[in-house]
Formats: structure tokens, C-alpha cells, sequence
């Protein structure tokens, strides 16, 4: 048997620095470890701040979903504030959060997944020829106008948030804009004209509502081969490949799932309460585990710092985390290894575990039961995820399955604007209070835990969706979500590891790929080596 251990950083291509170190036996990784090794400390930044001041500097924890952070940071104090929120305010943040989102699954696709779909050790499939013209970076007929199109949504919320990114224009109470009609028929043309012209015409190859009439499996195969447009469309290409190249077979995760849920309905949420999230929302909440499906509750929510990079042992839910750094020279003697800290959460009677956070546990909680009338009610990813299980293949489809789903919502909360209404009410500011505000950043599970005592932070916990799936082992030793993702994953050459990337790459982990392979019984440095495909 040949064992060796292979280091890889870092491993992401978006913000920050991700490393993998893997145990490979036989050509199968059996072991593995992410270590964040970045430290952020946001948390400590705003200790002692004006309440406020999350709206501004939580935006500037991400370049690619500030949005996203400031959509939970304003529902944190909304909650904290017991805050008034106008309709309009709610659809205009709904508006502004689906459209980063609707901006960031084709710019993921293309230039930080599709692109490993061009490595050499695919060359074999009969389909390679036709992936590498397609999703070559920079050339590639599909790569260019995916990602130049892209932009487009965005330009719907600096319409709306004056800037994108780093907006702060939702305030406790509502939003600072006053759109005209002109704005919003701006904002109209802007979504349609991306939806011509690469929502249906490349990635479908048909309209939006045909893809969603897809519940199942089986529909999505049928689907596949219903015409020479979609078989063509880069999404059929996608499945057809996919297949081909075998990315269903590996990436599994731990099975479990969590959705805050994000997108309320504007007539339920007028006065934001935690107790009130969920039956408010549109996109729905909830955990999947041991194939069943329960509520979510913010306070089953812990989050575990025995193996991170900071001080102390064991778990502490978010109203009581605390962010005390330590060395991390120091850490590593006591078993530390990551600047990221283990989030978990407790399910009846399977204790306190990891769960996956992203387009998939989206999927998984739209498929759940109890759906009211006006939420997300969805089954195709519960029959994909029983015949095929998990997968970094099914994570994809997950993934850009929201795209229709979501520019349907938000061209619709455009058409509910009423202008003649306020976007504003402005709130009492509570010298004492605690909040808590959640979303589904693109990446999934995002959330704040604030407490204010004489009117300043006293505490600030974010929880980000890369934090959920790249968190290291627990006091328990239970692997993090990538963790497990990564074990059983064939690596075919390991000078040139896509199989790692492509299960990092399919949580679109938000952690900025230099590869270092070490001998694991010398320790003598095998390779080094560029897994970006970008260089």
C-alpha cells in the first residue's frame, strides 16, 4: 500500500487563503484537514462600536457578497431595534440580494469551476475538445460573455444601493432610496436583456419556465435530450460531461444540511422578530439530517474553537462567542490548526453536528414539507439527491438551478414596488437589546448574533457559509463538512490534483492554487505546482 500526505495551498480562487493537507492511499485521499490561515478579526473590530456600525463594516468582510452581509447585519438590528419595515423596504432588499446572488452563479461558474473542466487529465472524454473551446479561461466561447454578463445584475443594486459592493444603503427600518419609475424600468431592462441573452440563450437553450418544470431526475434527463438547443446550452453540456468525466461520483459531504432561508414576504415581516423569521420567509429555512427535516432555531446554533485558532476549548453559542486569538505556533501545540472555528449545530438526537451550508442545503429545504403558500416549494433536488446522493456534481446543479428560480422573484418584487409608498420608517434606537439577522449569501448560511448593552456592541459573532463548510474537527474529532467531502476522493495524478479542487471549488469556498506534495513517510518534497489553470 502506498500512503502519502499531499499539501495543497492554497486551494480557493476567491478571497483569502485555503489549505488542504490530505492522506492519499492507493490513489484515494483518506484523510484531511483545511486550515483558514488567514485571521480576519471583525468580530473584534466592532466590540465597543456604535450599534451601526455593522452596516458599514460588515459589507467589507467580502468583495463578491457584501451585500449579502449587509442584507443580515440590517436584519440583526432590526430584531435588536424591533424595527417598523415598510413593504417597499423588504422588496427592495429581496431585489438587491437576489440580484448579487444572480450576478455570482455565472461568474463562479465560469471562471472558478468550469475552468478545471480544461485540465489535461480529462483529456480522454470525447466531450474534452468541446469543453476546452467552451471554458478555456479567457478565450473559451462560453467563459468570455458568461462572465462579462455577469455584471449585469449587480448594476440593478447600485441602482437601488448607490454603490456595488461595499453598499450600506439598508439601515435598521428600511432603506436610504427613494427610487423613480425610471429606476425601476431601468432595473427591468437590465434583468431582462440578461436573461436573453445569457440566462436563456447560452445556458438554457430555453425559456426559464421550461428548465423549472424539471422535478425530477429523470425530467432533467429527458430534459437533456428534448432538443438540439438545451442538449447544446452550456448546462446540457454541463450535465452531459459532468457525467462523462464521473464528478457525481465523489464530494459526497456529510449529508446534512442548514438554511437560514432568506427573501421575506413583505406583508409577514413588518415587524422584524427572530421568533417571526421563518414562517415569513420566501426561500425557505431549515436542517436536513439523517433523512429527515427539522425547524431551523438560531439557538441549536454553537460554534466550536478546539482545534482553531483561538482561546479556550469547546463550543459557545454566538450571543456568548468570543474571538480571542492565539499564536499560532502556540495553537499548534495544543491541536489547533485553523483560523476558521468549527460551527455546529444541535439536532434532536444526533447532538451537535456539522452541517453543510450552500445552494444544495437550499435545495435540500425547498424540498421539505409544510410549505405555505408563498414560499420556495420545490422537489427536484430531493429525487436527485436520493438517486444520485450527494456529489460535487449534484452541489453544481444546485447551484444554477437558482438562477431562473431567483430572476423569476426578483423580476416580480420589481413589478410590486409602489412608489408612492415610504422605504423608510424610522426606528427607536434601544440602548440595551440582542438581534439576530440571517441570509443565503450565494454561498450559503450567513448570519449575525449582536448584542448591544448601553447603546454599543458588546458583542458581534458573523457566521459565513465558508465557516459552516470549511470549519476543522470539533472537540468531538468529527471532521468539518470539506473535511469529509474530501475523504474517498480519487486523485488520478498528484502532481496535478483537480479532483481536490473541484470538491473545494464546488462549496465556492470564499478563501482564496499552488500545490505542495510531500512524501508522507520522508517528508521529501515531491512536486510544486499550479492548479489554478490560470497562470
Amino acid at each position: 500500500m502506498t500512503a502519502l500526505d499531499l499539501h495543497v495551498s492554497p486551494l480557493g480562487r476567491v478571497e483569502g487563503d485555503l489549505d488542504v493537507r490530505v492522506t492519499i492511499e492507493d490513489g484515494v485521499v483518506t484523510s484531511a484537514w483545511t486550515e483558514a490561515a488567514m485571521f480576519r478579526g471583525f468580530e473584534i473590530i466592532l466590540r465597543g462600536k456604535d450599534p451601526q456600525a455593522g452596516l458599514i463594516v460588515c459589507p467589507r468582510i467580502c468583495g463578491i457578497c457584501g451585500g449579502s452581509h449587509l442584507y443580515k447585519s440590517a436584519y440583526a438590528l432590526d430584531t435588536a431595534w424591533r424595527t417598523h419595515m415598510p413593504p417597499n423596504a423588504t422588496l427592495v432588499r429581496n431585489i438587491c440580494q437576489a440580484a448579487e446572488t444572480l450576478q455570482s452563479i455565472p461568474r463562479y461558474f465560469y471562471a472558478l469551476f468550469a475552468i478545471d473542466l480544461t485540465n489535461k487529465n480529462y483529456a480522454k472524454s470525447p466531450l474534452y475538445a468541446e469543453a476546452v473551446r467552451r471554458f478555456a479561461p479567457y478565450v473559451g466561447t462560453s467563459y468570455q460573455p458568461g462572465v462579462v454578463l455577469s455584471a449585469k445584475p449587480v448594476e440593478v443594486y447600485a441602482i437601488f444601493g448607490g454603490q456595488w459592493p461595499h453598499s450600506s444603503f439598508m439601515v435598521p427600518g428600511g432603506v436610504m432610496c427613494a427610487p423613480t419609475l425610471s429606476d425601476v424600468t431601468r432595473s427591468i431592462a437590465i434583468l431582462e436583456h440578461w436573461k436573453d441573452n445569457w440566462l436563456e440563450k447560452q445556458w438554457l437553450g430555453c425559456s426559464i419556465e421550461r428548465w423549472l418544470e424539471n422535478k425530477t431526475w429523470d425530467d432533467v434527463l429527458a430534459w437533456v435530450d428534448e432538443n438540439e438547443s438545451q442538449h447544446n446550452s452550456d448546462l446540457g453540456f454541463f450535465i452531459r460531461y459532468s457525467l462523462d468525466i464521473g464528478l457525481h461520483k465523489y464530494g459526497a459531504g456529510p449529508g446534512t444540511y442548514i438554511s437560514p432561508g432568506t427573501y421575506f414576504d413583505p406583508t409577514l415581516y413588518e415587524n422584524p422578530t427572530i421568533e417571526g423569521r421563518n414562517a415569513a420567509l420566501i426561500g425557505r429555512s431549515g436542517i436536513f439530517a439523517d433523512g429527515k427535516w427539522y425547524e431551523f432555531d438560531q439557538a441549536n446554533v454553537r460554534e466550536d474553537v478546539t482545534h482553531s485558532f483561538y482561546k479556550g476549548t469547546g463550543a459557545l453559542h454566538p450571543f456568548d462567542g468570543e474571538t480571542v486569538p492565539i499564536d499560532p505556533a502556540e495553537g499548534a501545540k495544543q491541536g489547533k490548526y485553523s483560523w476558521a472555528k468549527s460551527p455546529r449545530y444541535e439536532v434532536p438526537g444526533l447532538g451537535h453536528i456539522p452541517l453543510e451550508a450552500g445552494p444544495l442545503a437550499r435545495r435540500m429545504a425547498a424540498a421539505g414539507p409544510n410549505a405555505a403558500p408563498h414560499q420556495d416549494n420545490d422537489p427536484l433536488f430531493l429525487d436527485i439527491f436520493q438517486k444520485l446522493g450527494p456529489s460535487v456534481f449534484v452541489r453544481q446543479l444546485a447551484r444554477v438551478h437558482e438562477a431562473p428560480k431567483y430572476y423569476q422573484w426578483a423580476r416580480a418584487w420589481l413589478d410590486q414596488l409602489d412608489l408612492k409608498e415610504s422605504f423608510y420608517t424610522k426606528p427607536t434606537e434601544y440602548a440595551e437589546g440582542k438581534g439576530f439577522g440571517a441570509t443565503e449569501a450565494a454561498r450559503g448560511a450567513l448570519a449575525d448574533w449582536i448584542v448591544i448593552e448601553d447603546n454599543k456592541i458588546k458583542n458581534y459573532q458573523v457566521i459565513t457559509p465558508t465557516a459552516w463548510n470549511i470549519g476543522p474537527r470539533d472537540a468531538s474529532q468529527v471532521a468539518g463538512p470539506i473535511e469529509q467531502a474530501l475523504v474517498g476522493t480519487p486523485v488520478a495524478d498528484v502532481e496535478d490534483p483537480v479532483e481536490l479542487g473541484h470538491v473545494a471549488r464546488s462549496y465556492d469556498s470564499c478563501l482564496v492554487c499552488t500545490v505542495h506534495a510531500y512524501d508522507g513517510k520522508t517528508g521529501r518534497e515531491l512536486s510544486k505546482f499550479v492548479i489554478n489553470g490560470m497562470v
